[in-house]
């Protein structure tokens, strides 16, 4: 449960305070570097592991609990669910830590967890990891006896089901609200009403009011069963010629996370779209505008759209051109890549995405460390002799007699070639190029431009 900015560094820093900790390694996805969520740490002594398992369990860490747990190396182990347990309906003030406080009478826990949402708010839903599968039973069994006083509003304890065994226990989700717009100012609530009263009984309708006393164009309607409710939203509609839109009505999260989703499928058509056919042209000369970097590319192929960056009315240097095809971006990029335009040489590369573009600058770093080894193969490392004095044979002195005297020598210092910078410059813009190209085929179909 750690959260995707938490870094090794971090972890260490968390766990120095318990004891001496030999490595830490947070888990990441191979191509993107993210995050995966969970770490491991290998800890010197077992009594420090111990007391990091018992006094830093459910830490918040960069705003956000973090579980810790012995790490499993058998995978048939990690995916059994022997030993687990499912709780549902559980009160909202209880969190992970209460959860676990409570179940540890019945045995010892391996991990424990409650469920939240984005905003943090627990979501009635728990999970508690027993180490054998008799504390888990006898768990059930006791809750199910003094439900009321063992958990303070603890209503279901069941056993753990994997996730493809896993079925919704309360059947499909049931709604008794739904929510119709799209009407303009054409509905008010008793319309709205009588437009809906042949499904069921309504309890409750209502059309919010802008300040001038006109309908919004949306409003609410609350039926007394789920029944009547799903067979309104199953209908459409159709008012004047206005399609209206009659669905479950969803609270402020749920809304939110569905258009959070709906972005991130619309970004990645428009992503998939562009791949491969937009190129990134920087070095630009000052005097070249979109129209004079369309007619210079427009010989390798069909153009969607052609656009020079610009801050005002000052060319930022850099553009972007969209191709019908691959074949055609690739041979552009084979025939101006380094090509003079105007006083400059063009620099003209396909759009990577983000990732694409972490990956190879993490190649290119590691080949570079890779050619730098193997130039200096036996480079000595740097390290500090301030505290290891260097023994001489006795020398001569006038007047007095021979003795053997330590001689500290100065630190030798190691010369290292500074001078070699690196100079990386991302051209990780396929964001910018694919809503840039959006906006501008959006403009020309308006304007009934043809490409």
């Amino acid at each position: 449960d750690l959260h995707p900015d938490v870094s090794e560094v971090m972890l260490f820093d968390k766990f120095a305070s318990a004891g001496p900790v030999l490595s830490v390694r947070v888990c990441r996805e191979l191509i993107t570097r993210r995050s995966l969520g969970y770490a491991y740490k290998h800890i010197l002594l077992y009594f420090v592991a111990e007391r990091a398992l018992d006094t830093m369990n459910y830490d918040v860490l960069h705003g956000k609990p973090i579980r810790i747990m012995w790490s499993q190396r058998d995978p048939a182990l990690r995916k059994s669910s022997i030993g687990y347990v499912f709780i549902k309906n559980l009160h909202k003030s209880i969190s992970s830590t209460s959860l676990h406080d409570t179940f540890s009478a019945f045995g010892n826990i391996l991990s424990c967890k409650v469920l939240t949402d984005d905003q943090g708010q627990s979501k009635g839903i728990g999970f508690v990891h027993f180490e054998s599968q008799e504390a888990a039973g006898m768990l059930s069994q006791y809750a199910y006896l003094r439900q009321n006083s063992l958990l303070f509003c603890l209503k279901y304890v069941g056993r753990f089901l994997p996730r493809n065994q896993r079925s919704d226990i309360d059947g499909p989700r049931k709604f008794t609200n739904i929510f119709v717009k799209n009407f303009g100012d054409q509905l008010n609530e008793q319309k709205l009403y009588d437009l809906f009263a042949p499904y069921g009984k309504i309890t409750c309708c209502k059309v919010p009011l802008d300040e001038n006393g006109q309908s919004k164009g949306f409003g609410f309607c609350s039926f007394e069963n789920p029944e009547m409710a799903e067979e309104a939203r199953l209908n459409n509609y159709t008012l004047g010629d206005k399609q209206l839109y009659v669905g479950r009505f969803l609270k402020k999260h749920e809304c939110t996370a569905e258009m959070k989703c709906r972005k991130e499928l619309q970004r990645q058509e428009r992503m998939n779209k562009y791949q491969g056919v937009t190129l990134y042209i920087k070095n630009l000369d000052d005097t070249i505008d979109d129209e004079h970097l369309k007619k210079e590319f427009s010989k390798f192929g069909t153009i969607t759209c052609a656009k020079v960056m610009t801050d005002g009315e000052r060319s930022k240097g850099f553009g972007f051109v969209c191709f019908s095809a691959p074949d055609e971006a690739t041979k552009a990029v084979t025939e101006m890549n380094g090509r003079a335009v105007g006083s400059k040489s063009l620099y003209v590369a396909v759009v990577q995405r983000k990732e694409e573009r972490r990956v190879h600058l993490t190649n290119q770093d590691m080949q570079r460390l890779q050619t730098s080894h193997m130039q200096n193969p036996k480079m000595p490392m740097q390290f500090s002799m301030s505290n290891l004095p260097i023994m001489a044979p006795p020398q001569p002195q006038n007047n007095f007699q021979q003795q053997a005297m330590s001689v500290c020598r100065t630190q030798p210092t190691l010369v290292t070639d500074n001078n070699q910078t690196t100079s990386n410059i991302s051209h990780s813009v396929a964001p910018i190029a694919t809503s840039m190209c959006s906006r501008t085929n959006s403009a020309e179909n308006t304007s009934g431009g043809n490409q």
